[in-house]
Formats: structure tokens, sequence, C-alpha cells
């Protein structure tokens, strides 16, 4: 990241030890480095939160896709994240059911939706 060699920081060292002293150096080496890691925490936190909202604009957009064309003939890619979003509402709709539940419940979901498909056909 910085390219600061062996000199460099044993300059920096000494020039805090001569300003700071030897009592205060390692606290303030302490409080650097608490702020470093803070900052990288925050920093790592932005890039999740944007790659997961870059994730979900290509779900919403393939989904539009999807409705576009009916749900048929859908492309590898689009026809994943229609699966994909299918499994998040199922979990969404029943997140505290156990595993075996879940596998019953799904099925019934499934049905719902079929069912909400051939009505909006209609």
């Amino acid at each position: 990241m910085f390219d600061i060699g062996f000199w460099e920081l044993s300059l920096i060292a000494i020039i805090g030890l001569v300003v700071l002293g030897p009592e205060r150096l390692p606290v303030a080496i302490r409080t650097v480095r608490g702020w470093i890691s803070s900052v990288r925490s925050f920093s790592d936190g932005v890039k999740n939160e944007l790659t997961e909202e870059l994730r979900i604009q290509e779900l919403h957009a393939n989904l539009k896709k999807a409705e576009q064309s009916g749900m048929k003939d859908l492309s590898p890619e689009v026809a994943a994240s229609v699966k994909s979003l299918q499994e998040a509402a199922k979990m969404v709709t029943n997140p505290y059911l156990p595993a075996d539940k879940k596998d019953e419940s799904s099925k019934d979901i499934e049905q719902l939706d079929d069912n909400q498909i051939e009505k909006q056909d209609k």
C-alpha cells in the first residue's frame, strides 16, 4: 500500500520517541493501530454492502428480463437468478421453521406460486 522502507520506519520511530517519550509512545502506537483496524473494518463493511447491492441490482434486472419473456425460454443465468430469488422468498416467508418442515412448506409455497401464476395468465 505505502512504499515505506526500513529506514523510513526507523526515522518515524526515532522522531516519535523524541516527541512523545518512552512512556507515551506505546500508547500512541496502540491508538494508531486501533484507528487503522477500525478504518479497515469500515472499508470492508462498505465493500461488502456495495457488492451485495450490485448483486441485488443484477438479480432485479434478471427478474425483469424473466417477467418480460413470460418466464419461458430463460437463459441459464436468468434462470439461476430467478431460482435464487425464489429460494430467498421461501426463506423470508418461513425463517424459523426446522429443516424438515421447510421442505414441506416450500412445496406448499411452490404450489401457491404456481396457482398465482395461473390466475395471472387468465
